[in-house]
């Protein structure tokens, strides 16, 4: 048995076939994958993303001490509630893992890791936190629901009374403190919507309410077919401890500029760059029949080979997509070994979907 959300037995109740995810008992799907991932896309759906871990950094030295954490640039972060994505790396310039850092004012922090990370993450910041006056608390009394679709927000704003002009009026990529929640106007979906941080004990009451207002539960399954049409990177597939953000896509999340900035894994990175990277994360769409898998050989003609790191049909397109790392001089064609048969596949620019709309 594995660790269980607070919406652990609503999920049984309601019939989801249950997966171990990162050490959790969690929901893959409640009946059908393909119509919790359509509902998302064209009405409202929401998940249960409890599983994640969300860390409160504070403190005089809060600031610097994520300035010198993370990759990309806190100091950024002027406005309460604005968010910012960012890789944690170590000295070589790995992904330890990626997450969200919210700016919360009065030198305040909040943090959103991965769930499979939880213990590693916390490890690794109580580490690095000597020399700075930051105090780092994990918050496993908080649930997460994640609601996200084209109706997700007008939808569930009936259901949270006076906080609803504040949660409505949220930019992308910004959240707002709202007792007893914490709204924030991100997903990981391609679609609008918010994810909602409440105490534990309140989840149940939400969801049941969500429930009601017709947005339908969905499960890892659908969440993983839309992160990926999204071009989202998922950790432990697109990129991980051994492979740097240059190599993954993420360039545009590390900020090598002030240049006196030492975060971690800056001298790893600044000499991959200098070199020149070898790699490249690009998507990929199946030119024929057939399913695009992690660990796939990506034939690149006259360059070399590279590797699928995500795959999956995707109900939107109704193709087959993937992201894969290849040689940086990778064109615009390719082929995979499927089965021992190559099949030819066409190097695209991600996202392959976004807010509904195919992109490719």
């Amino acid at each position: 048995m594995g660790l269980k959300t607070p919406l652990y037995d609503i999920h049984v109740a309601a019939g989801a076939r249950l997966v171990d995810f990162g050490g959790w008992d969690m929901p893959v799907h409640y009946g059908s994958q393909i119509e919790e991932h359509h509902a998302v896309r064209r009405d409202a759906g929401m998940f249960d993303v409890s599983h994640m871990l969300t860390v409160d950094v504070a403190g005089k030295g809060a600031c610097d001490y994520l300035r010198r954490l993370l990759a990309n640039e806190v100091s950024r972060l002027t406005e309460p509630g604005r968010a910012l994505y960012s890789c944690m790396l170590n000295e070589a310039g790995g992904v330890v893992d990626d997450l969200i850092v919210y700016f919360l004012g009065d030198s305040r922090y909040r943090v959103v890791v991965n769930a499979g990370n939880r213990e590693k993450d916390l490890a690794w910041m109580a580490q690095h936190s000597p020399g700075f006056e930051v105090d780092i608390r994990p918050r496993t009394d908080l649930a997460m629901i994640a609601i996200q679709g084209p109706q997700a927000r007008s939808r569930a704003a009936a259901l949270i009374g006076d906080h609803a002009a504040a949660a409505l009026a949220l930019k992308p990529f910004s959240g707002c403190e709202q007792p007893p929640y914490f709204i924030s106007r991100t997903g990981y979906t391609g679609e609008d919507g918010w994810e909602i941080m409440l105490p534990a004990a309140q989840a149940a009451t939400l969801w049941t309410a969500l429930r009601q207002a017709a947005i339908r539960p969905c499960g890892l399954g659908a969440r993983d077919t839309l992160r990926l049409e999204a071009g989202m990177n998922l950790y432990g597939n697109d990129m991980d401890e051994q492979v740097s953000p240059l190599e993954s896509g993420l360039a545009w999340t590390v900020a090598f500029d002030p240049a006196d900035r030492e975060f971690i894994g800056r001298a790893a990175l600044q000499a991959q760059r200098d070199a020149g990277v070898a790699r490249k994360l690009v998507g990929l769409v199946l030119q024929e029949r057939g399913v695009l898998r992690s660990h796939q050989k990506v034939l690149v003609p006259g360059v070399g080979e590279g590797e699928i790191t995500s795959g999956t049909f995707s109900p939107t397109l109704e193709r087959s997509i993937g992201l894969a790392r290849v040689p940086a001089a990778t064109g615009a064609s390719v082929s995979v070994e499927i089965r021992g048969k190559q099949l030819p596949a066409q190097v695209v620019k991600i996202p392959f979907v976004r807010h509904g709309k195919a992109l490719i």
